[in-house]
């Protein structure tokens, strides 16, 4: 097939190509020989170890090409890993997983559907909320650990099915959110492809139809507005930006870009060229783990925190994205070649994608005396992928800036989970009532970011920064320890504050939430590369930009305190391992916790002048208003990595001014004469 030859695979990080897929599939059916049940959860590129890469890049020794392969034996009930090399076609690695199950797969969530609209108790429990079951529909949400019934073991694959109805015939796919049918709950068997419980709660409406409105948001069911005009993003001279294969340069910055099933979009070896020097700053960046945990104590929601990258696989939930919509200007796009449940290649085409924006002014300054302005546009690159998990969309990207800065950013959007409310029922703290009989429940959104920093090389080390106060009179503070011990250092007239540097030395020490009072921020540096115009190390800090970041209010020895330790701090640094990759461990699936961030750390490496590897959580506390409904406003989380005495100078000092590449009067019509710069 003439896409399999399409695929890059001259580096040891370019993603599996079709005919790989095809080989680690062929590979695994000849020596592991799993019964005609087995499912393939993924088939995906093992990565090599950071030693085998460092020698690739030294030496060019190119190291064995190999697959990562996970699969569930629905006719055994058992899980396995493996590896194949690609290379030599065998099976070097096949184990049993025996803690935690691999994630759900695309066909399992139709089953999943199909069994429970079928099942009679599921059918009754709908009818007695006023509702066709043949209008029903069903989620396959993850099981989690605690919240399964006593009476279903554990050690079966499982799903707990909850539903909703459409309004009637003319509804469609997620026209259902509008009526939830809370208090219908179905457990189901993935490998028997049965419902095993069903529980009914009670209903709270008893006639979901006609209580509940429909709100609808697709094109052609709403009056849309007439008064906007089109807006174009037009680059008749092409990007600034250059693809070879899975690398972009731009703007001094190279990057090469990945994607897995599981985490979706990876960056790899992120460089900046500093004047003819390409200065390392990190090995690779990826989003891998996301879960949503629900505050409410309703018993209708309280079990629900799905793991959507541990459970569902946000890569493999990734869209195919449409040019001019999500995405706009001139844009490249790198396919997702991932595998179907039978291990079949299966392509999602255009799932990353590539373009420049405009992002207002980068800096200026207008002089007074000689009547002279110099401004500079602000842009940036931007690659990006969008997944849909159930009724949520998250678009994942990351800005590079022409001033050296990095920021990973996540959009939260969709279709909010709703509960149902009694007549005349309002609801506020756990929940927010956001229509009559209608309520969103509270719930945390927690988006990891795991960065492997190599800033101008291996070595580097942690620092905290916050803003301190310092007391009146002659005890003062002197923050330079440089300074002649013998000179008073006062603060007289109580202005006197700075900022304390506080050096991470072990994991134990770097479990920190985010403090906005002390402007609390973090810098990554290297203490054996001095910055030659300051004599202190080079450096990047990594800030909070976007979204309050709250705390994680998971009670201590609770189930989602147990199975996502990782999110109780912002965060962790931690010694690199090559197998740590996951901060709530590899398979959180029915897992009952432990595993990942917090028992990595119990080993309390050291992590100063070491390599390390920075997580960052974002948690975005969701209070819902009615404004939210039937379609969520995109809610922006984002962290900034900043130079900070990486460069010598601002590294974005030679951008040119629009009028030196563009001649700004052509561009003028009649309707933009505010396209006079005035330069």
């Amino acid at each position: 097939m003439a896409l399999i030859d399409t695929y890059p695979t001259d580096h040891p990080l370019d993603p599996l190509t079709p005919s790989e897929i095809d080989r680690a599939r062929a590979v695994v059916l000849e020596e592991a020989d799993p019964s005609e049940d087995a499912r393939f959860v993924e088939i995906t590129l093992s990565e090599p170890p950071k030693e085998a890469l460092v020698a690739f890049e030294d030496e060019g020794s190119k190291p064995d090409r190999r697959a990562r392969v996970v699969v569930r034996d629905k006719e055994e009930k058992a899980s396995y890993q493996g590896i194949v090399s690609l290379d030599e076609e065998e099976l070097l690695e096949w184990a049993e997983i025996d803690r935690g199950q691999p994630r759900m797969i695309g066909e399992e969530f139709v089953e999943v559907e199909a069994v429970v609209t079928a099942h009679p108790e599921f059918r009754e429990a709908v009818e007695r909320r006023g509702a066709d079951p043949d209008l029903a529909i069903v989620t396959a949400w993850s099981a989690g650990y605690d919240f399964v019934p006593a009476d279903v073991g554990r050690d079966r694959r499982l799903a707990h099915g909850i539903a909703w109805v459409q309004g009637d015939e003319d509804d469609e796919g997620a026209e259902a959110y509008n009526r939830p049918l809370s208090g219908i709950h179905a457990w189901v068997d993935l490998d028997e492809r049965e419902v095993v419980k069903v529980v009914d709660t009670g209903p709270k409406n008893e006639d979901v139809v006609t209580n509940l409105r429909t709100h609808y948001y697709r094109e052609g069911k709403r009056e849309l507005r007439d008064d906007l005009k089109p807006y174009n993003v037009v680059q008749p001279e092409g990007p600034s930006w250059a693809v070879d294969g899975n690398v972009v340069e731009w703007q001094n910055w190279r990057v090469r870009v990945g994607f897995n099933p599981r985490e979706g979009l990876v960056l790899y070896d992120v460089s900046y060229d500093d004047d003819g020097e390409q200065r390392s700053i990190l090995r690779r960046a990826s989003w891998p783990e996301v879960i949503a945990a629900y505050n409410d104590p309703d018993p209708d929601h309280d079990w629900k925190t799905p793991f959507d990258v541990g459970e569902y696989g946000i890569g493999r939930l990734a869209n195919s994205l449409t040019e001019g919509c999500d995405c706009l200007g001139y844009m490249h796009y790198w396919d997702a070649v991932l595998n179907d449940g039978d291990g079949e290649p299966q392509v999602i085409p255009n799932a990353i994608c590539l373009h420049e924006e405009d992002y207002g002014l980068l800096w200026k300054h207008y002089d007074w005396r000689v009547d002279d302005t110099e401004v500079r546009r602000n842009r940036r690159l931007v690659i990006s992928f969008i997944s849909t998990i159930g009724n949520y969309d998250f678009g994942f990207y990351w800005y590079f800036y022409q001033d050296g800065s990095i920021e990973g950013q996540v959009r939260l959007t969709g279709c909010n989970a709703t509960g149902l409310l009694g007549p005349d029922e309002r609801e506020t703290g756990y929940s927010e009532t956001i229509g009559p009989g209608h309520k969103s429940m509270l719930h945390q959104h927690v988006f990891n970011c795991r960065l492997d920093f190599e800033l101008d090389g291996r070595e580097n080390t942690v620092r905290e920064v916050n803003l301190r106060q310092v007391p009146y009179g002659p005890e003062g503070y002197d923050p330079d320890p440089h300074r002649d011990p013998d000179r008073m250092h006062l603060n007289p007239h109580g202005n006197a504050a700075y900022v304390e540097r506080t050096r991470f030395e072990r994991e134990s020490e770097a479990q920190r939430m985010t403090d906005t009072h002390a402007g609390r921020y973090w810098e990554i540096v290297n203490e054996d590369v001095e910055n030659d115009a300051t004599g202190e190390p080079v450096g990047y800090r990594l800030r909070q930009k976007a979204g309050s970041n709250t705390a994680f209010p998971m009670q201590p020895g609770s189930s989602n305190a147990k199975r996502a330790g990782f999110a109780t701090k912002h965060l962790w640094v931690t010694q690199h391992d090559d197998d740590e990759i996951y901060p709530a461990g590899d398979y959180p699936n029915q897992h009952p916790g432990g595993d990942g961030l917090p028992d990595w750390t119990e080993a309390d490496r050291p992590i100063a002048n070491e390599d390390v590897v920075v997580w960052y959580n974002l948690c975005q506390t969701h209070v819902s208003v009615p404004e939210d409904w039937p379609i969520l406003p995109v809610k922006m989380l984002s962290f900034k990595l900043e130079p900070a005495g990486f460069f010598e100078e601002n590294p974005a000092i030679d951008v040119p001014p629009e009028h030196a590449i563009k001649d700004v009067d052509a561009w003028k019509t009649d309707r933009q004469e505010s396209m006079d710069l005035g330069e």
